[in-house]
């Protein structure tokens, strides 16, 4: 039995005991009963142990004024299970305050990747939708304007559409530009003081602009951030890369099972590889288990990685089966009719006036 003192119940317990259902669904042998104060736990030994150091752990972190969701506690017990360290301490590092609001990373993976745009120069962060890649790293990106680490914030993206073609836009060239541009727009509302931000874009402390932007500069003493990365040709990349200057920082966000270019390689696919083995350069990989938003959204991530897997599998096997078939033949000209017997007369075509 566990009687948590000093803490609201419907902190720990959460609305409609949304946080209490959580808890059971991370330790499905276990019976949880609770009645006032008192939490009993009864079941397996091993999970009655782990989920009193949960209850112990997100009963700190309520203390430290952290506000507790599902994805708290699901990270929580995680973090536990892997013996990372302290759920209390890895996730209450708070990136910055906005509002009463604090910007902190909610999971394990995010902490690593928080940690790794503090360690080096260009961080690469690769993760399915909703793993917070490019939110964490606007709020890095505004703590260093805050701290006068960096003289300005550079936001750019490439304009692709998602799998459609939106046709002729009216308006002026900022205006076409916009929507590509509207969700880095609005994390910077949620992050910065609303009335701020129009005078920070103004005098160009704070710019917004598409990749095709970027040629020809050299970005000194910025926090640059290039988001929907996946969507940048291996051109586009490099040319991007190479804009780093002196006292600068860059983050780069993108994930690589999203990408809506009409043909050619991903420059995101390709730099993994291109630029695996430079130093101050870090590849951050997200995961499902990065996910922050429903929690529909990481299993549907999951379902789409086991169907791509399935199917690139299957193609392998098609294509290995097709070659083993052959059996050293040539299938193109077996096709073409050039497979005919040597012996076998070559007749004249006589409309065409040739052999």
């Amino acid at each position: 039995m566990l009687e948590v003192d000093g803490v609201a119940m419907v902190r720990l317990l959460g609305p409609q005991d949304r946080l209490l259902r959580t808890l059971e669904q991370q330790y499905p042998k276990l019976d949880v009963h609770v009645r006032g104060n008192q939490i009993t736990l009864d079941g397996d030994p091993g999970e009655v142990q782990a989920a009193s150091a949960l209850v112990g752990e997100l009963t700190t972190m309520i203390r430290k004024g952290h506000d507790l969701g599902e994805v708290e506690v699901a990270s929580s017990a995680k973090i536990i299970e892997s013996g990372a360290g302290s759920p209390a301490d890895v996730l209450s590092q708070a990136i910055l305050t906005s509002r009463g609001r604090s910007i902190r990373p909610k999971t394990l993976g995010q902490k690593a990747y928080v940690d790794a745009i503090d360690l080096h120069t260009i961080v690469f962060g690769i993760g399915p939708a909703g793993t917070g890649k490019t939110y964490l790293a606007m709020a890095k990106a505004v703590q260093a304007l805050q701290r006068k680490e960096v003289d300005r914030i550079i936001l750019t993206r490439p304009a692709v559409e998602a799998g459609e073609r939106l046709g002729f836009l009216p308006g002026t060239l900022t205006d076409k530009i916009d929507p590509y541009l509207r969700p880095l727009y609005d994390a910077l509302n949620e992050m910065m003081d609303p009335e701020l931000v129009p005078k920070l874009l103004a005098t160009g402390v704070v710019e917004v602009a598409p990749l095709a932007y970027m040629r020809g500069r050299t970005l000194n003493d910025s926090f640059i951030v290039l988001d929907e990365a996946q969507n940048t040709t291996p051109e586009q990349m490099k040319m991007f890369l190479t804009r780093l200057g002196f006292g600068s920082k860059m983050v780069v966000t993108g994930d690589i099972t999203q990408v809506d270019l009409p043909a050619g390689a991903s420059g995101l696919q390709l730099v993994t590889r291109v630029l695996a083995d430079i130093d101050d350069i870090h590849f951050a990989r997200l995961t499902s288990d990065d996910v922050v938003r429903h929690t529909l959204v990481g299993r549907i991530v999951d379902a789409y990685t086991s169907y791509d897997a399935q199917t690139m599998a299957q193609r392998h096997e098609r294509e290995h089966a097709e070659s083993g078939g052959d059996e050293g033949g040539n299938r193109a000209a077996r096709r073409a009719g050039l497979g005919r017997d040597r012996g076998a007369p070559v007749r004249r075509n006589p409309r065409r006036g040739g052999w």
